[in-house]
């Protein structure tokens, strides 16, 4: 075969492949697939109905850009005294795998541990949809017993995958809606993010911050929508036909005040959810007529910085993506040492 002649199939096939992404097929219903960390999985978890009841209804699948949200999803653990008998002034909502134990672990004996600081109530919460895999249900009890231990989790029955996200944030925001409604803030901050507290607080407390209509965290402002397929957040001209997002937080660390979660809520059934929860957000927000707010210091929200970290800059951040649980314990005792640290 000639040198030509596999240019020409080779140009083929990438046109061939470009197509199958970029349309917007309608696939029949299907049982959920058993997905890794980073598959996709947009079904709740649903036992087979039993012999003499009526089957549900079979949803549409939502395709591979968007997620299966609105659903009658169901909480399946939350024993979790927050907003039940105590109303705090800050919620720290972290989002989870089934499988983050070390993580869980880590947080609850570091940041997740402060329950007042500069006198204000703050509690933590894990949110994690249900395992999948061959060990789902010896998962599932583990996570039942960690549940009745530590009264932090939060579980619904969505599939816990990386494509779900979007679900798992929904999720988060319905909780907060149906359970707390005394809160004044709610930060969603990774599993892998070291947190200063005490920072925090300053910038909740000490600098203006709006309690209405609020949010903040390291905001990416036009940033582009990628239309290489072959790229992890490729988005189509038929699902997005914009060239850009909407201004929006990163979704390792943001903040925001109450009012706007049941203002997201509202405005969800709308806008039709992609699978990039953040940028999912920052569309809830434009249609709101809402812009997010810069941090008052570029330094507060660090995504990829270049570790290690000095103890001056340590000091001065909120939150840190870092890159392990050891690296994230250095930095929580080291905030810890007294002394000025610029």
């Amino acid at each position: 075969m000639s040198y030509s002649r596999h240019i020409v199939i080779i140009a083929l096939g990438a046109v061939a492949i470009f197509l199958y992404l970029n349309l917007d097929w309608k696939k029949p219903h299907m049982n959920p697939p058993q997905p890794s960390r980073a598959e996709v999985s947009s079904r709740p978890a649903q036992a087979g109905p039993p012999a003499e009841t009526v089957a549900e209804p079979q949803w549409e699948d939502p395709g591979p850009y968007h997620v299966a949200y609105p659903r009658k999803y169901k909480y399946i653990l939350d024993h979790t005294e927050t907003c039940k008998t105590v109303n705090p002034f800050l919620i720290l909502l972290v989002p989870v795998g089934p499988k983050d134990i070390e993580a869980r672990g880590a947080i609850r004996e570091m940041w997740g541990k402060e329950a007042v600081v500069r006198g204000q109530l703050i509690r933590t919460v894990f949110v994690l949809g249900v395992p999948t895999g061959a060990d789902a249900q010896q998962q599932q009890e583990k996570l039942r017993q960690e549940s009745l231990e530590h009264h932090d989790l939060i579980q619904s029955d969505f599939h816990d995958s990386y494509h779900n996200l979007t679900i798992k944030t929904m999720m988060m925001l319905e909780w907060l809606n149906t359970h707390c409604t005394q809160v004044s803030y709610v930060m969603k901050v990774d599993s892998d993010v070291f947190l200063n507290i005490d920072r925090l607080l300053t910038l909740l407390l000490d600098t203006g911050a709006s309690g209405q209509d609020y949010m903040t965290g390291l905001v990416w402002w036009h940033s582009p929508v990628l239309r290489n397929p072959f790229n992890k957040f490729y988005m189509p001209w038929n699902v997005i036909a914009e060239s850009e997002f909407p201004p929006y937080p990163l979704g390792f660390a943001y903040i925001m005040s109450l009012d706007l979660v049941e203002k997201i809520l509202k405005v969800s059934p709308q806008i039709k959810p992609i699978y990039i929860e953040d940028a999912y957000l920052g569309m809830c927000l434009k249609r709101l007529g809402i812009s997010p707010t810069d941090p008052i210091e570029k330094e507060l929200f660090l995504v990829d910085p270049r570790h290690p970290l000095s103890s001056c800059r340590i000091s001065r951040a909120i939150a840190v993506v870092t890159t392990s649980v050891a690296q994230m314990r250095s930095y929580w005792q080291r905030s810890r040492e007294p002394g000025e640290k610029c």
